[in-house]
Order: structure tokens, then sequence, then C-alpha cells
């Protein structure tokens, strides 16, 4: 099936509903720029980072996983009956890196400085490479999304009045560029690929870094292996919680045949993080800290039932025909990424000498949910007016 704009009304309730939530995260985020992150967030001195960093950055990193994985399979191991799912998740990871890219803008105390890593390099940095690389992969998902504009546009500019003379150029100049990408995609596609397992790893080295300021449970060596896992791990759970959600809202027929071979793959690659994980645990002797049962334990064992109960699921045969199962197994996926970027982010790191136990305020939440509402009403405009979901209406 060729890709096409879907052919809905933009306005529904829901679309009421995300807008009026992403205005409230909009007017904190005008309050934080004009009077500075003391007046929205509970971050401080002692607490350089919280609810944006560990989750709008962190997570967000590997939740928008599916670009490179989805891309990877479709176009490098060449299974072209997966290129159904590539558009979809590669619009998702795109405003999901875009996202995250203005999180760190909101985060940073001086954000007027955010363009210095691109002229004042530290290759001794794990910081520095990640900055560097999600800034360099951001702009490969827009090049790898120019193929989608040019197909909407080619034969259909009709500039009106005084800018009719443009017409034939811009035709002209859009025919050049997709003739051009089709050309040179493929180099665009492997750097993407190589660009997100560099940057979700150093994440990992980032809290490695931190030493003894990171709880036992989380601290380890293997943390960039461990976080490039995770990400690979959510990848396709983030493709078939999107498209399943998509399906809905748009009244479209599921991709199930296709959404249950990604489910069928996820099961080994989950497999694979648990492995790593629970025996780097026994390595280190570091269950013997969970037997104290303490906030940090139940965390840490909440987010392996989240991992182990869809590991489980990705394996039965009930969950891969069920669209239902997989949106469900997605979920439990999604949502032991997400906790285990809380928790090395903000319940494992205690800076030394923090004598507050930091809370996330109301702002910081209204923001964070707030831009996740304006991305979803992006995605709903692009998939409306771009040719991105390949699916036949019920």
């Amino acid at each position: 099936m060729k890709p096409e704009p879907v052919k809905r009304r933009f306005f529904s309730p829901g679309v009421i509903i995300l807008i009026l939530i992403a205005l409230n995260g909009l007017a904190f985020l005008a309050v934080r720029f004009y009077s500075g992150l003391g007046a929205v967030t509970n971050l401080d001195n002692n607490t350089p980072w919280g609810l944006w960093i560990g989750v709008d950055v962190a997570a967000g990193v590997a939740l928008a996983a599916g670009g490179f994985t989805s891309a990877a399979l479709a176009h490098i191991f060449h299974r072209e009956d997966y290129r159904v799912i590539v558009r979809p998740a590669l619009l998702t990871a795109m405003l999901g890196y875009t996202f995250v890219a203005f999180a760190v803008f909101v985060d940073i105390g001086r954000f007027y400085y955010i363009w210095h890593p691109l002229v004042m390099w530290n290759g001794n940095s794990a910081l520095f490479e990640v900055g560097i690389c999600v800034m360099i992969y951001m702009t490969v998902l827009y090049i790898e999304f120019l193929p989608v504009i040019t197909e909407r546009f080619i034969g259909r500019v009709k500039l009106r009045g005084i800018l009719a003379v443009l017409n034939k150029p811009a035709d002209s100049l859009l025919r050049i560029l997709d003739k051009g990408l089709s050309k040179t995609m493929f180099v665009f596609i492997i750097s993407g690929v190589v660009l997100s397992t560099l940057h979700q790893s150093s994440l990992g080295t980032l809290m490695v870094i931190a030493g003894q300021k990171m709880h036992p449970l989380w601290q380890t060596p293997i943390l960039p292996l461990l976080f490039l896992l995770s990400a690979i791990a959510v990848g396709f759970p983030m493709i078939i919680f999107e498209s399943l959600i998509a399906s809905r809202s748009f009244n479209l027929n599921p991709e199930t045949k296709t959404l249950s071979n990604l489910g069928s793959m996820t099961a080994p690659i989950i497999g694979i993080y648990l492995a790593f994980k629970i025996g780097d645990m026994f390595i280190r002797e570091t269950f013997k800290y969970i037997l104290l049962l303490d906030t940090a334990a139940l965390l840490f064992i909440s987010e392996l039932v989240l991992m182990i109960i869809p590991f489980v699921m990705f394996l039965s045969k009930k969950t891969l025909s069920s669209s239902s199962r997989l949106f469900a197994g997605s979920t439990f996926v999604i949502a032991g990424v997400l906790l285990n970027r809380i928790n090395c982010f903000i319940e494992a790191y205690t800076p030394f000498y923090d004598p507050t136990v930091y809370n996330p305020s109301f702002g910081e939440i209204s923001v964070t949910i707030g831009c996740i509402a304006l991305l979803v009403l992006i995605y709903r405009a692009v998939v409306i007016y771009f040719p991105v979901i390949s699916q036949e209406k019920i």
C-alpha cells in the first residue's frame, strides 16, 4: 500500500483537550523564560536536574528509538515488508528528538548558550558526545523525512497571484531534491543508525561517571550497554503502540501481521536486556540491596517486573495474534524503560551534600505533559496533510 494523507478533520473533542493541556504547559514555559528556572521548578544549586532531564530528555531519547530500529530493519536488513511502518516511526522519532532538544533548551539555565557545543568541542566529555550526536541525528531525521514532503508537493505547487511565477521553479527544485535524495538516502540511514547507538549508550556513560552519587542497584560499568539494549528493546513496542493508537484514532485497519512480527522480535531483545541486567546484579552481588525493601528496592523490582511481563507476553501466540494484547505488552515495555530512566536520573542519583528531597513541581509536570500534548497535535496534523500512513480504512 502506498502512503497517503489521512482524510480526517483535525479538530475533535480529544484534540480540544490536548490543545488546552498544551496551552497550560506553554503558559508555564513563558514564566520559566521570563522569570528563570526557580519560578517554575523545584531545582536549586544542590539539585541540578529533575523531571525535565529524567523524563523529557533521557526517557524521550529512548522512546524515540523506533526511528533507527525500523530504519535498520527495513533498509539495512532489506526487510521490504516492514517499509509500511518506517514513515510513522520516522515521524515519531523526528518529533521525539525535536522534543528532546527543546527540553534541553528549556532546562539549561542560560538557554541562550545552547549553541556553544557546536563551536566549543570537548572530545573527552560524554555529555558533549550525547549533545553533538543528538543534534546531528535530529538533522538526519529531518533529511530522511524530506521525501515525504517532496512526494506531497511534486506536481501540486499552486501558488496564486504574484507568487504564481514561482510554481514551475519550485516544482523543478522539488524534483531535483527528490532525485538527489533517492540516490544518497542510504548514507543518511546508515549514519542515523550509527549515531543512535552512540548517544543511546553514552547516556549510560554519563551516569557511570556519577560514581558514588548513583545507588548501587543502578551503578554498574555496563550501564552504557544496558541503556543501548533497553533503547533497542523499546523501539518496536513504540512502533506497535503508536500504530495501534493511530489506527484507532483515524478509524484505520491496524497492520496486525506486521505488528505481530515486530512483537515476535521484541521478546528476544528484552530477554537479552534482562539477562545482562539480572546477571550483572548477581555478579556485583547488589541483590542484597533488594532485600532491604526500601523505596529504591521497590522501584528496581517494579522496573524489572514491567520488563518481565511483556517478555512472557510476547512469547505467547495469543499475544501476537491480538491487537489488544500487543498494545498491552508494548505499554508494559514503554513503562519499564520510562521507569528505568526515571530511576537512573532522578531516584538513583543523589548529589553530594544535598539536604533536600527533590519532587517535581506542578509547573515542571505541566510543561512535560503540555509538550507531549503538543507533540501529539503536531503528529496528527502531519499525518492528515502528508503521506505518512499506509493503511486502509475500515
